[in-house]
């Protein structure tokens, strides 16, 4: 999702443009899942990179990456993506402790939490995204006969359209506490878009909801170009991460959200990294090191 008109393949699936990136998240979960000191477990992931031709030959398994954890690509930045899986789950999961029972995923891409989480039994899990993606990861997943453990909608709508009557339209209730999530999203949006939708969220939410989301502070993105991660990505899967993330200045979303009365704190990823005893660490010329997790919980009045 960028400022320019998007591709017909970014529309319309998962076979280039921001669609390829979920993918790419899907190999890094996949090859979390099998490692031995794994921090989360997606048994559907592989099952998405091997359904799609322009994968086909990306590793699943640190295994099979001739380097290693010391592969920038499937071994640090794959770490990342896993980390970052756990840190989140384990955020949704304690959000729907509270009387939360409503879970929106805001471009859920191949996300799988409403399959492979253990949810309270009345939660419902709302996925938001472009119908194509949706669509791969409906077939995939009925092929293999998986099902969810709680109720799932899926909600096929760009968020650049009107997404809220979309979710709204779907059964989600703004009077019912709910849990937001906007995981490698809105980097890809450009500043207004990103301003609408957390705009939209604090609109529809109620005292007792949470959102988290992940958010870039790098002044210069391309001043990163040439760093491990970035280059590696570039070169050897041909996703450049810094065509696709929106160029323009991004808005203090945190902030924002802290004026209108919610708590706010934002982490790095390293922070975590040393809770679990395992993930990246920082490095010379490290594109993760603008990279912030936020989380927001609005207070019951």
């Amino acid at each position: 999702m960028t400022g320019t008109a998007p591709q017909k393949t970014d529309m319309d699936g998962v076979d280039g443009g921001v669609g390829l990136t979920a993918l790419l998240v899907a190999a890094a979960r996949a090859i979390e899942t099998h490692r031995h000191d794994s921090l989360a477990q997606d048994i559907y992931a592989e099952h998405f990179v091997r359904a799609a031709p322009a994968c086909a030959d990306w590793p699943v398994r640190i295994e099979q990456v001739p380097d290693g954890d010391g592969d920038p690509l499937w071994g640090r930045f794959a770490r990342y993506f896993g980390l970052r899986t756990r840190v989140l789950d384990d955020f949704l999961i304690e959000a729907v402790g509270t009387p939360a029972r409503q879970v929106v995923l805001l471009g859920a891409g191949l996300d799988t939490r409403a399959f492979r989480l253990h949810w309270p039994s009345d939660v419902v899990v709302f996925e938001i995204d472009r119908a194509g993606v949706l669509a791969f990861k409906e077939q995939v997943l009925t092929d293999l006969s998986a099902a969810p453990t709680v109720k799932r909608v899926s909600v096929p709508v760009d968020l650049r359209a009107d997404w809220v009557t979309a979710l709204t339209t779907a059964g989600f209730d703004p009077a019912a506490p709910s849990v937001w999530l906007a995981e490698g999203l809105l980097f890809y949006l450009p500043g207004p878009v990103e301003t609408y939708l957390v705009d939209m969220v604090d609109r529809l939410t109620t005292g007792g909801s949470a959102l988290a989301f992940e958010a870039k502070l790098e002044k210069d993105l391309l001043a990163y170009r040439d760093s491990a991660i970035y280059t590696a990505t570039r070169e050897r899967i041909g996703i450049d991460l810094l065509r696709l993330f929106d160029p323009g200045p991004r808005p203090d979303s945190t902030g924002a959200l802290t004026a209108k009365g919610w708590s706010t704190s934002m982490h790095t990823p390293f922070e975590f990294t040393h809770r679990h005893g395992r993930g990246p660490l920082p490095e010379p010329n490290d594109a993760l090191e603008g990279n912030r997790w936020a989380f927001a919980h609005k207070p019951r009045s």
